[in-house]
């Protein structure tokens, strides 16, 4: 996406060799310059004051004032775009989740001994491009208690769905927040659901953790060998990608490394793409908030194999690329605003025609 001026960022963080880092990969583009640095939340504030910048990398983990603080303080104040570079620990990614309920519209995991240069330098670099997208910064309502049943749960609650049924979603920029407004509002008699989220690894597991606690689903991050099962999530994990195969009597995932496709791993599209021969027309596929088209290819294929498709609606979207790009190339059978998803997800799953009722 070409930009009409340079992305302008302040990096915050208060390791001296952090800073440097982030510095020289953002360097690397064109169409970023980097206007400042700061190594603390004090030093942050007059920064963003004086050089006005468009996109923030924040450290949670500083002196003086820790991230989530200053993070808060922030939104309130002076709201903008903000990107967590946090470590890949429990408490980090614990921390992030809480950065990014806050308002952050993304997360990157400090860099280790495994973590690929290239592959970071090209995270970076398209989380603050599409950190830059973001049409609004909003705090987003408090986290809910499991989701209590509503009109349209109470017309699926005494439904036993087919194990051949399955829902797929899509997500990136600003879908943390997506998928949890979609699924705290489903009830736990749902078809099974694929979840892929652009996300760092270790930081699905936490994100998959805290879902449990909201949903009335049962939601976890995907292993090897899980079975899609009615009432379940499963999160494809970060850094690797999810594929879905029926076994006759069910759905499997298997998870696999593998190149970057749409600089993504896990990729929207190596899911869809994979449900097209083994669910078809069983499918319900959509695409939530992100930049970029991962996804669009594959549900044009969902599409033309039969399955029900939808993406989010423009004005409910972080960013509003990924579905821009499945409505413009024809995959995307209605937009839907945000607070609509989870209704139309129950009514689509029961219009399906192979579910079974109750005894």
């Amino acid at each position: 996406m070409p930009f009409a001026k340079k992305i302008r960022v302040l990096v915050v963080d208060d390791s001296a060799v952090i800073r440097q880092l982030v510095t020289n990969i953002l360097k690397q583009d064109s169409a970023i310059e980097v206007i400042g640095q700061a190594s603390d939340p004090y030093q942050a504030h007059d920064r963003i004051v004086e050089l006005k910048p468009d996109v923030l990398t924040l450290d949670l983990e500083m002196p003086k004032m820790d991230g989530l603080t200053f993070l808060k303080i922030l939104m309130e104040k002076h709201p903008m775009p903000v990107i967590v570079f946090s470590t890949l620990t429990r408490e980090g990614s614990r921390f992030a989740l809480d950065a990014m309920h806050l308002g952050a519209v993304d997360v990157l995991g400090k860099p280790t001994g495994e973590t690929s240069k290239r592959e970071l330098a090209e995270q970076l670099i398209q989380k603050v491009k599409a950190a830059a997208c973001t049409r609004k910064i909003t705090r987003p309502p408090p986290a809910r208690p499991r989701a209590q049943s509503t009109a349209p749960a109470r017309a699926v609650k005494d439904l036993k769905f087919s194990s051949r049924k399955l829902i797929l979603l899509g997500a990136s920029t600003g879908g943390t927040e997506a998928i949890r407004e979609v699924l705290v509002n489903l009830p736990p008699t749902m078809p099974g659901i694929l979840i892929v989220q652009h996300i760092p690894a270790k930081f699905s597991y936490a994100f998959a953790n805290r879902l449990n606690d909201l949903c009335a689903l049962r939601v976890k991050e995907a292993e090897e060998g899980d079975i899609a099962a009615p009432g379940t999530a499963l999160i494809a994990p970060g850094g690797l990608h999810m594929i879905v195969r029926w076994t006759g009597q069910h759905y499997k995932v298997n998870l696999k490394d593998g190149p970057m496709v749409w600089h993504q791993r896990p990729a929207v599209d190596i899911l869809f793409k994979s449900a097209v021969s083994v669910v078809g027309k069983h499918a319900i596929a959509g695409i939530l908030t992100g930049m970029g088209k991962d996804g669009a290819e594959g549900m044009l294929e969902l599409k033309r194999a039969g399955a029900q498709t939808f993406a989010q609606s423009e004005e409910t979207c972080v960013v509003f690329g990924m579905p821009r790009a499945a409505l413009e190339s024809g995959a995307t059978q209605q937009m839907l605003p945000l607070q609509k998803i989870a209704t139309t997800l129950q009514t689509l799953a029961v219009q399906k025609q192979n579910l079974l009722t109750q005894p």
